[in-house]
C-alpha cells in the first residue's frame, strides 16, 4: 500500500513538473497533493482546465490515500413499490403521474414482502426501497412496511426513502421533519438513499424538477437524519443542463453539511440518461466526460470516506473504468429488482450481478475486492493469489 501510494505520489510530482502545465493547474495540484482544502473557484478553474489525465491521476491518489486498492460492493436487492408519483420531473423516465395506467405499479404490503421472502437463507445485507410519490403509500403504510420487514428478518438492513418521498410523507402527515424521521427510525429504518438531489443551483432546479423537494428540504431533511443517527448517501444528478459551477456549487453545500454533521456514507454521481423524457433531446455525457466528473467529485469531496458507480446506470465496463478516477465503490448485486435507470436507456437493462462476478470484474482491473455492509464495514476481504482464485469461486 504504501508503496503504491508512493509511486502513484512520484507520478504526480512528475506531471506538475511538466512545463507545459498551467501555472494555476500546478499550484492547485499541489495543494491537493499536500491535502489541502481546495475552495470552490479552484475546484471550477481545476475542472475546466485540468486535464483528463492529471484530474484522474490526482483522484486516484486521493483514493488510494483514503481505501488503498479496495473496492467495496454489497450483497442487496430493490423493492420500488411504485412508479406512480405526483411530481413530473423533466428527466425522469420512471415515473407515471397517478392517473396514468401504462407501464405502471403499485405494490401492496404482501407483495413487497414476497419479494423480502424471496431472499430467506440467502446472505443479502441489505435491502434499498425507493419509488414513485404516491399519496396511498403514507408514512403509516411505510412504518408498517418497515416494521413487517424487521419482524421477518432483524438482521437486514432497510435503507429506504428519498428525501423527496420523505419530504411528501411528512407534509401529507402534517408532522415535522424530526418527528417524521424519527417515527421512522423506531419503525427501523437504518439509514437513507441519496435520491432526488438532483442539482441543488435553484434556477437548474425549477427548469428540470420544479414541483418537488427543494435543495433546503433535502439537504434539511439528511441533517435532521444524521442528527438522529440515521445516516444516508448523496447524489448528484449531471450531464443534462447544468455546468461545471452548477456541479461545484453542488458538491460544497453537500462538503458543508458533511463538515457538520459526516452523516454521508458516500457520493453517487448519477450520469442523465435521456431515454422516453421531457429532455430527450439533450444529449448524454461522454465517457471522457464521466471520468472528469467522478474525478472532481473525488478532488473536491474531501470529508467523503467513499465515492461509488452505480453500475446499473453507467454500465459494469465504465465502472470498471472509473476505478482509476476516484472510484472505490460499484454498489451492489441488485438482481434485476430495479428499473429506475433501464427505463430510461441504461447499459443495463436487467441489472443484476452475482458475487463472482462483482468479484471477477474488481480483480480484472487489479484492485482488492470487499464484499462490505451497508456502512462499509468489511464483511470479506478476497484478498487472492492467482492459485486462491478457482478455490474461492466454488464458495461463493
Amino acid at each position: 500500500m504504501t508503496n503504491e501510494l508512493t509511486a502513484n505520489s512520484d507520478s504526480i510530482q512528475f506531471i506538475l513538473n511538466d512545463d507545459s502545465l498551467n501555472s494555476e493547474v500546478k499550484r492547485i495540484g499541489k495543494k491537493i497533493l499536500n491535502s489541502e482544502r481546495i475552495t470552490t473557484d479552484e475546484g471550477l478553474y481545476l475542472y475546466e482546465n485540468g486535464s483528463l489525465g492529471f484530474l484522474g491521476s490526482l483522484a486516484n491518489f486521493i483514493r488510494e490515500k483514503k481505501n488503498g486498492d479496495a473496492v467495496f460492493f454489497n450483497r442487496n436487492f430493490h423493492i420500488e413499490p411504485t412508479n406512480k408519483c405526483v411530481f413530473a420531473c423533466n428527466f425522469c423516465s420512471y415515473s407515471r403521474l397517478i392517473q396514468q395506467e401504462n407501464e405502471s405499479w403499485e405494490l401492496s404490503h404482501e407483495q413487497m414482502m414476497d419479494i423480502v421472502r424471496k431472499y430467506d437463507g440467502d446472505p443479502v445485507t441489505e435491502v434499498h426501497i425507493v419509488g414513485g410519490v404516491h399519496p396511498k403509500m403514507n408514512l403509516d403504510f411505510f412504518c408498517n412496511l418497515i416494521r413487517e420487514i424487521k419482524k421477518h428478518r432483524s438482521d437486514l438492513h432497510v435503507k429506504a426513502f428519498t428525501a423527496v418521498e420523505l419530504e411528501y410523507m411528512f407534509r401529507k402527515a402534517k408532522v415535522s421533519i424530526v418527528e417524521g424521521m424519527q417515527k421512522l427510525k423506531d419503525a427501523g429504518m437504518d439509514s437513507m438513499p441519496g435520491g432526488g438531489a438532483e442539482i441543488f443551483d435553484e434556477e437548474i432546479r425549477s427548469k428540470i424538477c420544479n414541483d418537488k423537494a427543494s435543495s433546503d428540504e433535502w439537504l434539511a431533511i439528511h441533517e435532521t437524519a444524521h442528527k438522529l443517527g440515521i445516516p444516508s448517501n448523496a447524489t448528484m444528478l449531471y450531464g443534462h443542463i447544468e455546468n461545471y459551477a452548477h456541479r461545484i456549487d453542488h458538491m460544497n453545500r453537500l462538503r458543508e453539511l458533511q463538515d457538520r454533521t459526516n452523516g454521508f456514507n458516500t457520493f453517487i454521481p448519477l450520469k442523465f440518461r435521456n431515454g422516453d423524457n421531457e429532455m430527450s433531446n439533450v444529449k448524454e455525457s461522454t465517457i471522457v466526460e464521466d471520468m472528469k466528473c467522478y474525478a472532481m467529485s473525488r478532488i473536491f469531496l474531501d470529508n467523503f470516506n467513499h465515492i461509488k458507480a452505480y453500475w446499473p446506470m453507467i454500465g459494469r465496463t465504465n465502472a470498471q473504468l472509473l476505478l482509476n478516477f476516484g472510484v472505490d465503490d460499484i454498489d451492489g448485486t441488485i438482481d434485476d429488482t430495479t428499473k429506475i435507470y433501464a427505463m430510461a436507456g441504461a447499459e443495463e437493462q436487467n441489472p443484476t450481478m452475482n458475487t463472482r462476478e462483482l468479484v471477477d470484474l474488481i480483480l480484472a482491473v487489479n484492485r482488492r475486492p470487499i464484499e462490505r455492509d451497508t456502512l462499509y464495514k468489511p464483511i470479506r476481504d478476497f484478498i487472492l493469489n492467482p492459485f486462491e482464485k478457482e478455490k474461492m469461486k466454488k464458495h461463493i
